[in-house]
């Protein structure tokens, strides 16, 4: 049950590189976006908390499809980007990290900015008025007193992303050993008479590989709040 076939191990690596990618790509903004969120002031705040959830309620088909007419070879952006630089997202592995990415920046972006809001601001404070500038602040006392909350939004982003189908097949269609991820490869093993088989193997590799991501999340968050109550 367990003889991977070469299509299916190519699968299964495939979509650790994509889940990785998206998650590391988006970190960065995930950071930025959820200390603006959690720390700032200004007009337009709930129109942008509510534009970056959109992913999460909108059907995956249409973030796909718009993801498409954006960065195709003919959108908007997507011909710019291969007319200056020779390079393109749609129907490359690229672009399945960029449509996974966007689909579980929502929930990375969550889990950051509640972790920086549970961070007490009297630190802050008090480190600001010894001299230390916003870099120095936010370096020094918010990352590392946020960091559980991070890497459980990084953690969460990532089995979002591996577990992603509509958006990416969508946006990149369902190419075996380019775009063809777990989800797309179980997608096409349900269209072959006798792929059961494969079918269960690829789900349970999928089942766990993002309950051990889930775990790993919820276990640095249980350990922040005993940190914040200690």
């Amino acid at each position: 049950m367990f003889d991977f076939t070469p299509a299916e191990l190519t699968a299964i690596a495939l979509s650790l590189k994509v889940a990785t990618a998206a998650m590391l790509g988006s970190l960065p903004f995930g950071i930025a976006m959820g200390w603006l969120l959690a720390r700032k002031r200004f007009p337009g705040k709930l129109l942008l908390d509510a534009l970056l959830h959109l992913p999460l309620v909108l059907p995956p088909v249409v973030t796909g499809y718009v993801l498409l007419i954006l960065f195709g070879t003919r959108g908007a952006i997507g011909q710019w980007l291969l007319e200056h630089f020779g390079f393109t997202f749609a129907f490359r592995w690229t672009g399945a990290a960029l449509a996974s990415a966007i689909m579980g920046f929502p929930l990375m972006v969550r889990a950051i900015r509640l972790s920086i809001e549970a961070v007490d601001r009297r630190l802050e404070q008090a480190a600001a008025t010894l001299g230390a500038n916003r870099w120095r602040v936010f370096l020094g006392i918010t990352l590392p007193l946020a960091w559980p909350g991070i890497v459980a939004g990084a953690v969460l982003a990532f089995a979002k992303a591996l577990g992603e189908f509509g958006a990416t097949i969508t946006f990149v269609s369902n190419i075996p050993g380019e775009t063809q991820t777990l989800s797309s490869a179980i997608y096409g093993l349900m269209q072959v008479p006798g792929g059961e088989s494969g079918i269960w193997r690829l789900t349970l590799v999928a089942i766990a590989i993002s309950f051990a991501a889930v775990l790993v999340s919820e276990w640095l968050v249980q350990r922040q709040r005993r940190e914040n109550r200690a």
